[in-house]
């Protein structure tokens, strides 16, 4: 299975569910950002630039519950910064979880093995931790690549540690690997043999995209990919990498080679941060709305995406595309596709 049936299940009754009552836009995943604050610095991260005056400030585990119950959403993805140095993320894990929702906690890697015990020990009083919790581990590459983004000698090694103990702690793991320019798929297919050999549940791969917080004055170019350069190292990955449990839908990989269209539907996967909702998108800032039918009803999304925004012209992330793939799957062909990926590692 690509992904447990109990989340599948939880997704199709929403969906339904949002579809019968004719919601023209509902949230599928909720990206919580407790706090920006972080251990590393990555190179193609900007929240730590974008929200420099900020990043000592975080949300209150009931402010996030209020966010949480706001949206709807099914499943949450609590990110940042890095969550593992969120002071109160057991309890956040617990109340998000009592609520019956899913959990991507994603982080570097950098904690997860000495924070472990703790989750193991929530484990005990709380049965859905090592059922509706999936740890997502980013991971850009092997071991000098990785090292090389994160700008620290040695994270490759400590987040590939505590995949390896979540894994026999009996954990659901994730990765989520970033492609930039210099992204060698030989070495892609090296990091996708080392991590099924630890037993990882899924490999994400995401288009690095160039947005205003990352770009560095005279640099952007050398770094991050263009439309086309994306739709050519995804045709080789979709090739070289078809027997690896990559997480992209049919699709959305169609989509992420070039072979079909989709339009951006980054209201389905809302950002609730500090300062607020966060509009457009995940990566994109014009605007924070205090609450979320604000971020949903005043933003003029027909003016979102390839071909309305020029900010977007080599966006093809998954945070506005995936959601896409999958609200507008409606064909046959496209659902016997989906369930066909789902039980299989394509």
């Amino acid at each position: 299975m690509r992904f447990p049936l109990s989340l599948l299940g939880s997704m199709s009754r929403y969906m339904c569910w949002q579809k019968f009552f004719g919601k023209p836009k509902f949230p599928l995943v909720l990206m919580l950002e407790p706090l920006h604050a972080c251990n590393l610095h990555c190179s193609g991260c900007g929240r730590i630039r974008e929200y420099s005056d900020t990043i000592s400030k975080h949300l209150s585990v009931a402010e996030c519950v209020d966010s949480i119950l706001e949206s709807g959403a099914p499943i949450i993805s609590i990110c940042g910064g890095e969550p593992l140095i969120y002071a109160d993320i057991l309890e956040l894990v617990d109340c998000v979880l009592r609520l019956g929702k899913h959990i991507y906690l994603c982080t570097n890697g950098q904690l997860l093995e000495s924070k472990l015990s703790d989750f193991c020990s929530l484990a005990q009083t709380n049965r859905r931790v090592k059922s509706r919790l999936y740890w997502n581990v980013h991971v850009d590459g092997m071991q000098r690549t990785h090292d090389s983004i994160v700008e620290k000698c040695g994270a490759f090694d400590i987040a590939m540690s505590g995949i390896s103990a979540a894994k026999c702690a009996g954990f659901l793991v994730y990765t989520n690997t970033t492609l930039y320019k210099q992204t060698n798929i030989d070495e892609l297919v090296e990091l996708a043999k080392l991590l099924e050999s630890v037993g990882v549940d899924g490999m994400m791969l995401a288009p690095g995209y160039g947005y205003d917080s990352v770009k560095v004055s005279g640099g952007e170019n050398d770094f991050f990919l263009t439309r086309a350069e994306i739709c050519e190292k995804f045709r080789e990955i979709r090739t070289r990498l078809k027997k690896f449990k990559i997480t992209a839908t049919p699709p959305f990989l169609d989509f992420l080679c070039g072979d079909r269209t989709l339009q951006c539907a980054a209201w389905a996967n809302p950002t609730r941060n500090v300062k607020g909702w966060k509009a457009p998108c995940y990566l994109i800032t014009d605007k924070h709305y205090e609450t979320y039918d604000q971020f949903i009803n005043s933003t003029d999304w027909s003016k979102i995406g390839y071909g309305n925004d020029p900010r977007c012209e080599n966006c093809m992330m998954h945070c506005g595309y995936e959601p896409a793939a999958v609200l507008y799957a409606n064909k046959l062909t496209d659902l016997i596709r989906l369930a066909i990926w789902q039980i299989s590692h394509w």
